[in-house]
């Protein structure tokens, strides 16, 4: 992948910090930033297979994995491919979120908003080489069980299909949760017409169950 440069200020909404005092709270995360990427980088696997359609689904890999729902449909009608993409930070991160929490729990806020746009930030190097790789493509927005209707139980087909455990260590807890922490799945579509960007606000978007701005009552207005 190329570069992977994470957005602080997308860092600093993810910890609930507000714009308006951004200021000294900037630099302190990007000490964050800098301790954690002398560390922590984020690693990627994806797979691309043929779409088929089964009862109005999108089925890949020969029916191994069907994405029941209106979200996958909608996403998916006018591709004639889908790439399933996992990324995460790793146990490297966790270890450090934990020696970061023992010692002072502020800046264990600012390192998990600056862990979820660090591997937002590998997501997106991801879809770039994915684009690269398939010069003729256009992508859709990708999108992630437990986004829309996709239920989160298609994440261990997904993993599974990726071979996500044993490239990148990501497992599945019992209640469809991933280890490590800072884990994101997706799918991404692949057709041979542009397409409109269709995800917006935050029943699609990757840190929704873990989003303190969200828990606050707030959104960062993307």
């Amino acid at each position: 992948m190329d570069s992977i440069t994470p957005d602080l200020d997308e860092a600093l909404r993810y910890a609930g910090v507000r714009a308006d005092e951004s200021g000294d709270m900037h630099r302190k995360m990007a000490e964050i930033a800098a301790q954690c990427m002398k560390t922590v980088t984020p690693r990627c696997t994806y797979r691309v297979s043929e779409i088929a359609w089964e009862n109005g689904m999108p089925s890949l890999f020969g029916g191994q994995l069907v994405l029941p729902g209106r979200t996958a449909a909608v996403m998916l009608r006018s591709c004639s491919h889908a790439a399933l993409l996992v990324c995460t930070l790793g146990t490297t991160f966790d270890a450090l979120a934990r020696q970061v929490q023992a010692r002072d729990f502020a800046d264990a806020l600012l390192l998990d908003g600056f862990g979820g746009a660090y591997v937002e930030a590998g997501c997106n190097a991801a879809e770039r080489e994915i684009a690269a790789k398939l010069p003729a493509k256009y992508l859709t927005d990708r999108f992630s069980p437990g986004y829309g209707d996709l239920p989160l139980d298609v994440q261990s087909p997904l993993l599974a299909l990726t071979d996500a455990p044993r490239r990148l260590g990501v497992t599945l807890s019992e209640s469809n949760l991933m280890n490590p922490l800072k884990s994101v799945t997706a799918v991404i579509g692949l057709s041979d017409t542009p397409q409109q960007a269709r995800i917006r606000g935050c029943d699609f978007c990757a840190m929704r169950t873990r989003c303190n701005l969200r828990k606050a009552g707030k959104t960062c207005g993307t």
